[in-house]
C-alpha cells in the first residue's frame, strides 16, 4: 500500500473516529415506529453566547428588585450581565455617603455568578466629587470591550466639562428643595426642568474621539453594541451621538439606553433602539410600560434581545425566587 493510500484511509477514520466522540449521548428504548421527538440531532457547539443587561435601579430604588434580579439572573447563568446605569442614589458630597451606597450595590453585585459591568447615569455621577469616586473605584468612566469578535462601547453620558457640571448639579440640588417644599416654587419652571441635559446628557469631543479610533481599530466585527445611561441620540448638536452614528452606519449595531424608566423600542437608521425599563428604580404611576424586567441578549448571526419581566422568572417551586436585602445588609 502506497503511503498516500494510508494517509487518506487514516484520515477517513480519524474523521469518523472524532464524529462518533462528539456525538451527544442519546438513549431511548423506541426500536420501530414513530418518535415522540423532532430530532435526534443535537448541536455540538454553540457558536453563540448569551448576555443579560439590567436597567435602572434608582429615582427611588425599591427594596429587594436588585437582590432578586441577581438571584435571577444565576438562574439564567449568561456569559456576563450589562448595565446602563443609575446603580445608586448618589446625588451628594458626602464621600462617607458614596461608599456606603457603593459598598450595598457592589456587595449585591458579588452575587452574581459570573463577570458584571459598570456603567454610570446621573445618579452615580452627580457632581466632580461623584466622578472623581467613580474614578478610584471603577477607572474609566467610559470604555470598550470586544468578546467573541462582539463589540461593546460602555458609554458616559454625563460626560460634561466641569463649570457645565456644577450648575447642572446646583440646579439640581434647588429643583429637588421645590419637590419636598423646602422652598417655594414650581418644578416645572425650575431651570434644571429645562436644561436639555436632565433628559438626553451629553458627550465630550474627547469621548467621542477615543470611540472613534476604536472603531478604527475594529472594522469588521460581527456586531457592534452602543449601551449609555441617558438618549445621547436624541441630542442633535455636537455634544450628541450624532457624529458617532455616522461612523457606525456601515456596521451592524444596536442602541440601548435608560434613564426614561419606561421600556420603548424604535427603528432609526434601520437598527434597533431600545430604552429599558426598571430592574429596580421607582416606576410611573399607571404606565404598563413601566416594569421591572431583564434584557437577554443571544448572540448568534445577529442578536435576539428577549425582555424577561420580573415576575415572571420563578424558580423550582413556581414562586420569585426574592432574596431579601434585609438579609444580607451590611452595618452602618
Amino acid at each position: 500500500m502506497s503511503k498516500l493510500s494510508f494517509l487518506f484511509i487514516f484520515l477517513i477514520i480519524n474523521c469518523k473516529s472524532k464524529n462518533t466522540d462528539q456525538k451527544p449521548s442519546f438513549l431511548h428504548d423506541i426500536s420501530i415506529g414513530p418518535t415522540p421527538w423532532t430530532s435526534d440531532v443535537f448541536e455540538l457547539e454553540e457558536d453563540d453566547f448569551t448576555f443579560a443587561i439590567i436597567s435602572d435601579l434608582n429615582g427611588g430604588e425599591r427594596s429587594n428588585i436588585y437582590s432578586t434580579a441577581v438571584s435571577q439572573l444565576n438562574r439564567l447563568d449568561p456569559t456576563f450581565v450589562l448595565s446602563v446605569g443609575d446603580l445608586i442614589d448618589g446625588g451628594t458630597e458626602d464621600k462617607a455617603q458614596l461608599q456606603k451606597e457603593w459598598d450595598w450595590f457592589d456587595l449585591r453585585t458579588s452575587k452574581l455568578n459570573m463577570p458584571f459591568f459598570h456603567l454610570g447615569g446621573n445618579h452615580d455621577l452627580t457632581n466632580p466629587i461623584m466622578r472623581q469616586f467613580w474614578n478610584d473605584r471603577f477607572g474609566p468612566r467610559y470604555y470598550h470591550f470586544v468578546y467573541e469578535d462582539v463589540l461593546f462601547l460602555m458609554m458616559d453620558s454625563e460626560d460634561y466639562e466641569e463649570e457645565r457640571m456644577i450648575e447642572i448639579y446646583t440646579a439640581r440640588a434647588k429643583a429637588l428643595k421645590i419637590i419636598a417644599g423646602e422652598i417655594e416654587g414650581e418644578y416645572q419652571d425650575s431651570d434644571y426642568f429645562h436644561m436639555s441635559e436632565r433628559r438626553i446628557g451629553g458627550m465630550s469631543e474627547a469621548q467621542y474621539i477615543y470611540y472613534k479610533n476604536v472603531l478604527e481599530k475594529y472594522p469588521e466585527m460581527k456586531w457592534t453594541f452602543v449601551l449609555m445611561h441617558k438618549p445621547l441620540w436624541m441630542r442633535e448638536d455636537e455634544k450628541g451621538l450624532g457624529k458617532l452614528e455616522t461612523l457606525l452606519k456601515d456596521r451592524p449595531y444596536t442602541v440601548i439606553n435608560g434613564h426614561f424608566h419606561s421600556f420603548s423600542h424604535r427603528k432609526r437608521y434601520g437598527r434597533d433602539y431600545t430604552i429599558l425599563g426598571t430592574t429596580g428604580g421607582s416606576q410611573h404611576a399607571n404606565d404598563p410600560i413601566s416594569f421591572d424586567h431583564i434584557t437577554l441578549v443571544r448572540m448568534a448571526d445577529e442578536p435576539v434581545l428577549t425582555h424577561l419581566k420580573m415576575d415572571g422568572i420563578l424558580d423550582e417551586t413556581g414562586k420569585v425566587p426574592i432574596t431579601m436585602d434585609s438579609l444580607i445588609m451590611f452595618e452602618n
